[in-house]
């Protein structure tokens, strides 16, 4: 069943939306991606918002550059968890759809990642899906464990050779 909905607001944010659905991908979370403006299709994300829930989903992450409506605009249509991502499409390299998601009105939250944070927006909703996904928990927590292993440093290596250095 397709848990995730990934909306952008214009076919050439895929590349910034790719290692959302790479990610998900890699967890195993099924995942659809609609390309919907809401600006120059305000009904059709209206409509996305509405019946996104009881088409099975259960998280949404939505990407756009500039004024960065999107995230906000299905936020208001829908009680579902929206993350937003702001891409770096604009002059201002994206600072100004961060805003436009950070600083959405009370009662209508928007989950914010950092810019172009695509990858980081799967994982939250992982996170998000963890707590009622078995699976899925499963999959997102070998993906964490995997991280610390690969970060592990081997310190009695890294004491002698400061040891070294001091002399």
């Amino acid at each position: 069943m397709t848990l995730v909905g990934v909306v952008m607001g214009s076919k050439s944010d895929e590349p910034l939306m790719q290692p959302a659905l790479d990610m998900l991908q890699q967890l195993g979370i099924e995942y659809e991606v609609s390309v919907i403006s809401a600006h120059r299709n305000p009904e059709k994300v209206r409509e996305y918002g509405v019946k996104g829930e009881g088409r099975g989903l259960e998280v949404i992450i939505a990407g756009a550059g500039r004024a960065a409506h999107l995230p906000g605009v299905l936020a208001s249509w829908t009680t579902l968890p929206v993350i937003g991502v702001p891409l770096a499409t604009s002059e201002l390299k994206g600072v100004d759809a961060l805003y436009s998601m950070a600083q959405m009105p009370a009662g209508v939250p928007v989950a914010c990642v950092a810019i172009d944070g695509a990858k980081n927006a799967a994982l939250l909703a992982a996170a998000i899906l963890a707590l009622k996904h078995k699976k899925i928990k499963e999959a997102y927590g070998k993906y964490r464990l995997s991280l610390s292993e690969s970060y592990r440093e081997p310190l009695s290596g890294q004491r002698e050779a400061r040891k070294r250095t001091k002399k």
